[in-house]
């Protein structure tokens, strides 16, 4: 019988109604009792990390979570964290970078209700998740939710209440469970240490281009981060009509090392900046990064894991472009 861990961090899953609206007052110990029957088919341990609401969740809290896997990895065959569902997808991402090969199953899941309650999804996505971290096929960081396995960097959250809240974004389900039974439609093998990294930096800005918006709003903040991924529209590119021009403030935060990165506000297919002559300019004057059909959560995450190893612009963009947990199939 495999042996897991549950780690709570919170979230709705965890959570019961106060005067002041749902807050997350439910443990670790108390989880597993909503969910009896995972004990016919795995010996859970439980360890309480966090008590948040995921809106409160912090780079410095995914750290927190790697550590504390990499502290007891040799004593367990797999993980379940259960976490909130509102920054799920930035924390599957993250530790994607932070554990990186790993042969063991590190599934992270929540829920839309708290598990408490009578008509919840807490209660099967619990149990789900606990089943397939016992899977042998199943290894390193995915999301299970609402009947599905996502790989960790391509999940994000599409719905505010329904069920099935998360879709894999521009990559396929790695499986489906239904009724205790785990079909998997991609498989892999990972074998040997995984590669556990301890540190993220978080000067990251996500800038959302919107008509009209002014382009010396990055020089009121260029001192603050590192790095900067602007999420442009369709297929990706930088509005240049003369006066107000994000080519030149753009080039500027270039030639003073920073990292820019062109994002999509399209959720699907992601960018292609070779297409219109507004992203042509771009990439070729400026050889801006590209995140392609990245998930913006996995963009945010794998910056972050790059800049605390390196700030070198020809490292970052190797880095970048290289292929991690199924986060990049264009580069």
């Amino acid at each position: 019988m495999k042996k897991i861990l549950l780690i709570a961090t919170g979230g709705t899953i965890a959570s019961k109604r106060t005067d002041n609206g749902l807050a997350p007052l439910i443990l670790s110990e108390e989880l597993l009792d909503y969910v009896p029957d995972a004990r016919e088919f795995c010996q859970v341990d439980s360890l309480q990390l966090l008590n948040l609401d995921s809106t409160n969740m912090l780079p410095e809290h995914w750290v927190m979570m790697a550590e504390a896997i990499e502290a007891r990895y040799d004593s367990y065959d797999g993980f379940v964290i259960c976490h909130g569902t509102d920054t799920l997808a930035f924390t599957a991402a993250a530790l994607s970078y932070l554990i990186q090969n790993s042969p063991k199953p590190i599934i992270i899941t929540g829920a839309q209700k708290p598990i408490d309650m009578e008509n919840t999804d807490a209660r099967i996505n619990l149990t789900d998740s606990l089943r397939y971290a016992c899977c042998g096929k199943a290894h390193d960081v995915s999301v299970v939710f609402g009947g599905k396995v996502i790989a960790g960097t391509r999940a994000r959250k599409m719905r505010a209440k329904s069920y099935n809240a998360f879709s894999s974004i521009n990559f396929p389900y790695l499986a489906s469970i239904q009724d205790g039974r785990i079909v998997h439609y991609i498989t892999s093998d990972c074998s040997g240490r995984p590669a556990f990294y301890h540190s993220l930096n978080s000067r990251v800005f996500l800038l959302k281009l919107i008509p009209g918006i002014q382009p010396d709003i990055l020089s009121f903040i260029e001192d603050r981060y590192d790095a900067f991924i602007i999420e442009g529209y369709g297929v990706g590119g930088l509005p240049d009509d003369g006066e107000r021009s994000f080519l030149s403030e753009v080039e500027r935060l270039v030639q003073k090392g920073k990292i820019v990165v062109m994002a999509t506000q399209v959720i699907h297919e992601g960018s292609d900046m070779t297409v219109y002559e507004v992203g042509h300019l771009a990439k070729e004057k400026l050889g801006l990064l590209e995140c392609r059909d990245m998930t913006l959560e996995a963009a945010v995450a794998k910056l972050m894991w790059i800049l605390s190893l390196t700030g070198d612009p020809v490292r970052v963009r190797a880095m970048f472009n290289t292929t991690i947990r199924y986060d990049l199939l264009f580069s």
